[in-house]
């Protein structure tokens, strides 16, 4: 291990789009550190005592406790040499500013597993087709987002794109088929390595027996 770096541990869930940040993040800079994962439906006494939100990620930092996956990745970007952010200080705010968009995005696939009901469900699944409109126009690269360099902005739609194989699996509907330079984007951030690597290997399964426990109008789409 690096001797300039102090010891990390990534405190994680396996279906955490969050946690797949970090992890991505760890992977692109090759930053040593250990992972350790917690059951978020039956949070152990210690967890609680150490994390202020009650979420994951979490890293501990030798003693010390850092939350929020945005605070954890830049924080992971600027100890270690290179940067995964644009050097340009407006493209580093306008990437910032996709990161949070991103954000958003996932809170509208939350609502879309968490719909009760068809209507609701097609209105949260026209929500993410209009957010990937509004996005599609802003990949200025390839085959990331802002071309050959890979970013935080890439660490953070990686985990967004990946719901999209269960989901159109499950469902047989194309989120992307109005959005050709995203599916690109997604492609080539299906094949990245350290991507590949955010998850465990039985990923896609734990996240459809997820979505078959909800009592959500999805739900009864992937009952078989």
């Amino acid at each position: 291990m690096d001797a300039s770096l102090p010891r990390l541990e990534l405190i994680s869930h396996h279906l955490c789009p969050y946690v797949q940040r970090a992890v991505i993040t760890l992977l692109e800079k090759e930053i040593p550190h250990d992972r350790t994962y917690v059951d978020l439906a039956h949070k152990p006494d210690w967890f609680t005592q150490i994390s202020p939100l009650g979420k994951v990620p979490l890293l501990k930092v030798d003693d010390e406790i850092l939350f929020e996956s945005a605070v954890i990745c830049e924080y992971l970007d600027e100890v270690t040499p290179g940067s995964l952010h644009p050097a340009n200080p407006l493209e580093k705010a306008k990437h910032r500013a996709w990161i949070e968009f991103g954000s958003s995005i996932l809170n509208t696939i939350a609502g879309l597993y968490n719909a009760p009901d068809k209507e609701r469900f097609e209105q949260k699944r026209q929500e993410i087709l209009d957010k990937f409109a509004r996005i599609e126009g802003s990949v200025v690269g390839k085959p990331y987002f802002a071309g050959k360099q890979f970013s935080l902005v890439d660490a953070v739609y990686a985990p967004i794109f990946r719901y999209f194989d269960v989901f159109e699996d499950a469902i047989k509907v194309d989120f992307f088929a109005s959005t050709p330079i995203l599916k690109r984007w997604r492609q080539a951030l299906y094949d990245r390595p350290s991507a590949q690597n955010a998850v465990v290997k039985d990923y896609p399964q734990r996240l459809l027996a997820f979505l078959k426990q909800r009592d959500a109008y999805l739900s009864t789409l992937l009952a078989p």
